[in-house]
């Protein structure tokens, strides 16, 4: 009896142990508990999306307000065009300013979203006209040290 009520508890243990490791991986997935089921769509284009990716967070003020569904390449213009999904409690004016940021200095890519002051609220299907590709790490370094370089050369002469 004693025998049969530890391997009991041990299971126990075991079973909440990978349930505690399935919520990490939906954790760091980005795969929690935001449903699209009442939401709109929101177009962006940028000219860089660094690395942004599909299912990335949307955040205003630092609240998740919704996710990037698609990815596209706009053949017209060579812009990525970028579809999210925003939570329909989440109202945004029709100048809002959509950027790429970073979390943190390498940390993962999402779309902030700075409201306007407009009295017009984006639809569903609209377009955000008012957009702020990534920042690349590698191209900022680049342009530093070409900077640095330059003021050497300059120096010299």
């Amino acid at each position: 009896m004693q025998r049969t009520t530890m391997d009991l508890w041990v299971g126990f243990f075991v079973m909440a142990g990978i349930g505690a490791l399935l919520l990490l991986a939906l954790k760091i997935g980005n795969l929690g508990t935001y449903s699209a089921a009442d939401s709109y769509t929101l177009v962006g284009s940028f000219e860089n999306i660094g690395g942004l990716k599909v299912r990335a967070p949307i955040k205003s003020a630092g609240v998740v307000v919704g996710r990037v569904t698609d990815i596209q390449l706009n053949t017209e213009t060579f812009d990525a065009a970028v579809t999210m999904n925003i939570d329909s409690r989440y109202k945004f004016p029709q100048d809002t300013f959509a950027s790429i940021l970073t979390s943190g200095l390498l940390g993962e890519q999402y779309i902030g979203l700075a409201a306007g002051g407009d009295e017009a609220f984006l639809k569903s299907g609209d377009k955000i006209m008012k957009t702020n590709s990534a920042l690349v790490l590698e191209d900022m370094i680049g342009r530093f040290l070409f900077n640095k370089a330059s003021e050497g050369n300059d120096e010299k002469k």
